[in-house]
């Protein structure tokens, strides 16, 4: 009797240890499924992009507050004619199907409409400043993501779980929270000269973006991404070209020159280079709504590169957005969405694994497998 007494008062112990284990073994399986390599590696490319969006955007505003340049369409072609030299040209020397000619006979009228798409989607939101306010351009942008995700489902046949319409709309709450702190840090002071037709240029612009990256997802998965850079390259720079002729020759003709002036062109150039460069390399191993969400951090490294360089008043809810849109990206990434085949294709049901966020996907896979094994 006396060797029992003492087992009745501990008995709920077990118990207790049972569900503090199963707590923590919940915790470990959500660490090992959000910070994995692959979705840490992703975070990081999506944050390098958002700092080549950042540095266009920091040499925009300098070129236009400091100097009263304002020429997007000249900036945009000098972009398109580095994309011209470098992947263009690497075309023109491939032979077999990769060739320059050969893709021009069979795809150009499609490059054609995929440069123009991209030529007026950057033109439209820069424009847009002109006659709307910060805020909408910052909120109405963000209308690209529900427009890439519907394109992505019948063009791509892509897939979405709850959790990526989830992470989706806590990325657009962390974006309000930026535009309810720029309206408390006085950011919000330029009303516009008609926000009607502002609005109407950021909701066209933020539509052509989408179509283009569905278009650069498709071509990087499917075909290579030196045929993409490449035909950007080459029909950017013909439109653009064509367009600041019509549309810029006066601004051009008005720029004072000057060394710092150039310079600032050159950073431009290389920040936006960059950022074509890289982002077809993300969107292969994510895709390129998973892209458009890491980006939506490039306004918030502006806005703190600002508060050095043009006096912007500080707010904590920037570090709340930043916080509020990591957290979105990072549960969008956790989950690897399907890819659904098309009707006529042969291919059984159990290959319908999509290619979109692959290196996640594999990582998934290769830890069922270890613990399978365990």
């Amino acid at each position: 009797m006396e060797a029992d007494s003492p087992a009745s008062p501990g008995a709920p112990e077990p118990l207790a240890e049972g569900a503090g284990g199963e707590f923590y073994s919940l915790l470990c399986r959500i660490k090992g499924k959000l910070f994995t390599w692959n979705i840490l590696k992703t975070i990081a490319l999506g944050q390098m992009l958002s700092l080549c969006i950042c540095g266009t955007a920091i040499t925009s505003q300098y070129l236009a507050e400091r100097y009263k340049v304002n020429t997007p369409m000249l900036q945009s072609f000098i972009n398109y004619c580095l994309l011209f030299l470098i992947y263009t040209m690497m075309l023109a020397f491939r032979s077999g199907s990769d060739n320059l000619l050969v893709i021009l006979k069979r795809k150009w009228w499609k490059y054609i409409l995929l440069g123009l798409a991209d030529v007026e989607a950057n033109y439209m939101i820069v424009r847009a400043y002109q006659y709307t306010t910060l805020t909408s351009v910052q909120l109405l942008d963000c209308f690209g993501i529900p427009v890439l995700m519907a394109l992505s489902w019948f063009i791509l046949y892509a897939r979405y779980r709850v959790i990526h319409f989830v992470a989706v709309a806590v990325c657009l709450l962390g974006v309000g929270t930026m535009v309810g702190a720029d309206i408390l840090a006085g950011r919000e002071d330029n009303s516009g000269s008609d926000v009607l037709i502002g609005d109407i240029l950021v909701l066209l612009g933020a539509s052509l973006y989408a179509i283009s990256n569905v278009c650069e997802e498709y071509i990087v998965k499917k075909l290579s991404r030196q045929e993409f850079l490449g035909m950007v390259g080459l029909f950017g720079t013909i439109i653009s070209g064509i367009q600041l002729l019509i549309v810029e020759y006066k601004d051009i003709a008005s720029i004072h020159w000057d060394w710092k002036i150039a310079l600032l062109f050159v950073a431009f150039a290389l920040c936006m280079f960059c950022l074509y460069s890289f982002m077809p390399l993300v969107i292969k191993v994510t895709s390129a709504t998973s892209v458009n969400l890491g980006i939506l951090t490039a306004d918030l490294y502006s806005l703190f590169v600002g508060l050095f360089l043009f006096g912007y008043k500080f707010s904590g809810l920037y570090i709340l957005s930043f916080t509020v849109i990591m957290v979105g990206f990072i549960l969008y990434c956790s989950t690897p969405t399907r890819t659904a085949e098309p009707a006529e294709s042969s291919v059984p049901p159990v290959t319908s694994i999509g290619i979109d966020n692959l290196g996640m996907k594999l990582e998934e896979n290769l830890q069922e497998t270890h613990s399978a094994v365990l």
